[in-house]
């Protein structure tokens, strides 16, 4: 039986998405946690979550979740989603900067409010970006299977992943800014946008990463 660890270090809703596990893969054991030999022991890895950079990786820590998330990192297929996206990056600005994983070259930037315009009626664009969007596929992926190109998914986030390098970018979206909203290398893929939220498209994506092999 396929295993599946949703790491739990106490931010955002994170029961919404191993009910969406549960659904996409009813013969798979999903288990939120945050013990350490479960996320060793799985077979697959998700690290979900919204809020502030800087409480997650405090968070991380505290709980004593960095080293085995590394490992997985390096082993084992990975899911990041928003704020799971954002921590993979070298350094985020929220918070007066937060020094992030290191694992993609990159950083994550808020939406600049004198840029946020909107392009035919110049009115302010709201930040945070909520709600729904088109994401591009830019490369080929086992996890787009089955997904239209310019599908639209659900975002809720004021910061946006840069990446430094083009070829992490699976999938880029735009809000007057173009950021990346899904960035893929080796045995990980993570997303900005929430596929728990996103009905027929995301729920496929997860389905595709409960059956990926971690490869290309």
């Amino acid at each position: 039986m396929t295993t599946v660890a949703v790491l739990d270090y106490g931010m955002g809703n994170l029961r919404s998405v191993c009910k969406a596990l549960e659904h996409v893969a009813p013969k798979a054991s999903v288990r939120l946690t945050a013990r350490a030999e479960d996320i060793r022991r799985a077979d697959r890895v998700v690290f979900p979550g919204q809020g502030a950079i800087g409480g997650c990786m405090t968070a991380l820590e505290r709980g004593g979740l960095r080293a085995p998330l590394l490992e997985a990192l390096r082993e084992k297929p990975f899911l990041g989603i928003c704020l799971g996206l954002q921590a993979l990056y070298e350094y985020s600005e929220e918070g007066g900067g937060t020094p992030c994983l290191n694992i993609l070259r990159g950083t994550v930037r808020r939406f600049p409010a004198e840029k946020m315009l909107d392009a035919a009626t110049g009115r302010p664009l709201k930040v945070p970006h909520m709600g729904w969007n088109q994401v591009r596929q830019e490369a080929a992926h086992p996890l787009w299977r089955g997904i239209p190109r310019d599908s639209r998914f659900y975002f809720v986030h004021s910061y946006y992943a840069e990446s430094a390098d083009p070829a992490d970018a699976a999938g880029t979206t735009e809000y007057v800014i173009r950021f990346t909203a899904a960035a893929a290398r080796a045995n990980i893929f993570a997303v900005q946008f929430h596929p728990e939220k996103s009905q027929a498209a995301g729920l496929k994506l997860l389905e595709n990463f409960v059956s990926w092999d971690g490869g290309a």
